[in-house]
């Protein structure tokens, strides 16, 4: 029988969600225009609100840096900027699979990403399109690591990634042209303007990248547009925004340890291919009254994908996916005591068809979440604690059939004390959940669906100095119980006996000289099995050390440089979860680097990746080295670019 949270009850709350929308704009457009307003950066990430300062604990990355290191995606600047390791992914795209906190082979499936608090994390086996988001339109980027399910609901135990893109424009017309050409074929034009006059803006950013790619039949071509308009006040802003992502990308596939030897480049698979069209359309609202501000996001997206394997078999899939976060925030402040109340509700639509020779499934997925947080801050000391509760509505017909409610919870409690300007301790606990999606739920043993994950999460940590030169140092633990996974022993989805994530983190930034500074970000996980058959063994994809350095000149003469080293430790075959293998995917460094020169309103740069040509790979799912499972990550690649402003 359905819960009450049914298809149907999920219906017909969308005129609700329609009207509570356009509550917040009719009440923000009637507010008086501040066109002299300027408002302060901000994160939202910490209470799903406008914030100056960012949630406890969180790695921020800037636009100015991302302008600095003269990255071109999103997911480039999470993974130099940010140090969170990324393994290719089987398409050779630039949405690497992030991993934070070492959850391997479905590391995307345990974290969220949000752009501007609208989820952009897929209810599939998909990592999220972050290439779809201009990076011109970025203000920044925040990071926070481990559970966080209180604020964004399931998929949130390895953490949370929030892209903060600008709000508004500047009065006045302002713009970028931007063209790169490199080895292999690769070209890429990007255009952004934006015009904002009397509290309201309207803006434009386009894309296009054509690359032959490092591999024999690896091409890819990816065409991007995402515009929208606002109109802005001292008391709040309202707004739409549209985005299209258009995807083709040619398979090279597997190849086996010696195929690797003799040539990394090749292809077995010459004509396969696959492509993506995705588009979202987003309407944002916000309202303050005095110590009381409203908002809401209302966002659909559809999606189509394709895929052919020679000889056989093709695939075809369809969804889209429908969100309505209505939420409140209640701030006082009462001499050094400030009180910031949140609390919101997330509804969630998300239906999915798939045909193929694997899985021929319609399914579709409803979720109704509440929440609430709270934040005090009293002199030097920050606590915040908050909790959720998630109804769940799954339901599928086809090769696989189920039709199942149920709920869960997520809570977590966070503090932080500022002992001196340069020393602050801070802590987390807290309980956080995945749930199994349609494709977790797609391949099972006798297609029975997989039980909800669970985890509690645990994180200790100190930062001490100032933005001069800081170290930031976290101790963490996951305990984990029916871990959602791949095992490619039965070609199964499976829930795993109890895990664990421990380890620890440093991140240290320090101004070396006048025009020298240096970054780096290192991590230690013990990934392991704690219950079963295979108690006390190691997971797999995950390596257990990982360290990026980042070292920029910044003259101010309008010349920059920066170079960039990342290591990465050996990892475990994916399915060798028994740990009997005798080798491992082999540890990995790989040197970038980036050199440019401004001349007036114009940038020219040259750009390199892996500039020793290092032979290397990260996803390896075969048995050990004797089966085609290898798919090899990218070799030397250098461009050359000029940028325009005005």
């Amino acid at each position: 029988m359905k819960s009450a949270l049914s298809n149907r009850s999920i219906a017909a709350l969308k005129p609700l969600a329609l009207a509570s929308s356009l509550t917040v704009l009719t009440s923000t457009a009637i507010a008086q225009t501040d066109t002299e307003q300027t408002l302060a950066p901000v994160t939202v990430s910490a209470s799903r609100f406008e914030s100056t300062e960012a949630s406890i604990g969180a790695t921020v990355i800037t636009a100015e840096q991302i302008r600095e290191a003269g990255v071109g995606n999103v997911n480039e600047a999470i993974r130099k900027i940010g140090g969170v390791y990324g393994r290719q992914n089987l398409n050779g795209t630039s949405d690497y699979q992030l991993d934070l906190r070492g959850f391997g082979g479905f590391s995307d499936q345990n974290m969220v990403v949000m752009v501007d608090g609208v989820r952009l994390s897929e209810n599939e086996q998909a990592t999220a399109l972050m290439s779809s988001i201009p990076i011109e339109s970025v203000e920044r980027i925040e990071i926070v690591r481990g559970g966080s399910s209180v604020l964004y609901g399931e998929g949130a135990t390895g953490g949370t990634i929030q892209i903060i893109t600008k709000r508004g424009a500047d009065k006045g017309t302002h713009g970028a042209i931007f063209a790169e050409v490199g080895n292999r074929n690769s070209n890429e034009l990007r255009a952004s303007l934006s015009k904002g006059w009397d509290g309201f803006s309207v803006n434009a950013n386009v894309s296009s990248l054509h690359t032959d790619n490092y591999r024999d039949n690896n091409a890819l071509k990816q065409e991007n547009f995402s515009g929208g308009m606002q109109w802005k006040s001292d008391t709040g802003r309202v707004g739409i925004r549209i985005d299209a992502a258009r995807q083709d990308s040619r398979l090279a596939g597997a190849l086996t340890y010696d195929e690797y030897l003799r040539n990394p480049w090749q292809t077995f698979t010459p004509d396969d291919f696959a492509s993506i069209d995705s588009n979202r359309y987003t309407i944002f609202g916000e309202r303050r009254l005095g110590n009381w501000e409203l908002a809401s996001d209302l966002s659909y997206r559809d999606k189509e994908g394709s895929s052919f394997f020679s000889p056989g078999p093709s695939s075809a899939v369809q969804g889209h996916t429908a969100q309505f976060s209505p939420r409140v925030r209640n701030v006082y402040q009462i001499g050094d005591v400030r009180n910031e109340f949140v609390t919101g509700f997330d509804f969630l639509r998300s239906v999915r068809d798939t045909n193929s020779a694997f899985s021929n499934i319609s399914a579709s997925q409803d979720s109704a979440a509440v929440y609430a947080r709270n934040e005090v801050h009293i002199g030097k000391t920050r606590v915040a604690f908050g909790a959720r509760h998630e109804q769940f509505d799954q339901t599928a017909r086809g090769s696989a059939t189920y039709d199942q409610t149920f709920s869960l919870n997520a809570w977590d409690i966070q503090g932080s004390y500022q002992f001196t300007p340069m020393v602050e301790v801070f802590t987390k606990i807290g309980r956080s959940y995945r749930v199994a999606n349609v494709d977790d739920n797609a391949f099972t043993q006798n297609n029975t669906p997989l039980k909800p994950q669970k985890s509690n999460d645990f994180e200790l940590g100190t930062s001490l100095g100032d933005q001069n030169k800081k170290l930031t140092l976290r101790a963490f633990r996951h305990n984990l119980k029916n871990e959602i996974v791949l095992d490619p022993t039965i070609f199964a989805n499976i829930n795993l006996d109890g895990t664990r994530r421990q380890g620890v983190e440093a991140e240290v930034t320090t101004s070396l000289s006048r025009t020298f500074s240096l970054s780096a970000v290192v991590q230690h996980v013990s990934a392991k099995f704690t219950d079963g058959l295979n108690s006390g063994k190691e997971v797999t994809l995950v390596p257990q050390n990982t360290a990026t350095v980042r070292l920029t000149w910044l003259p101010n003469d309008g010349q920059t440089a920066d170079i960039g080293v990342q290591w990465i430790d050996s990892q475990r075959y994916a399915n060798d979860f028994s740990n009997a293998c005798s080798s491992k995917i082999p540890a990995f460094t790989t040197l970038d680097g980036r050199y440019a020169i401004r001349v007036g309103t114009w940038e020219f740069a040259i750009t390199g990746s892996n500039l020793t040509d290092k032979r290397y790979f990260s996803q390896a799912f075969g048995d050990c080295r004797n089966s085609a499972s290898i798919y090899t990550d990218p070799g030397r690649s250098v461009k050359f670019s000029v940028r325009k402003d005005f």
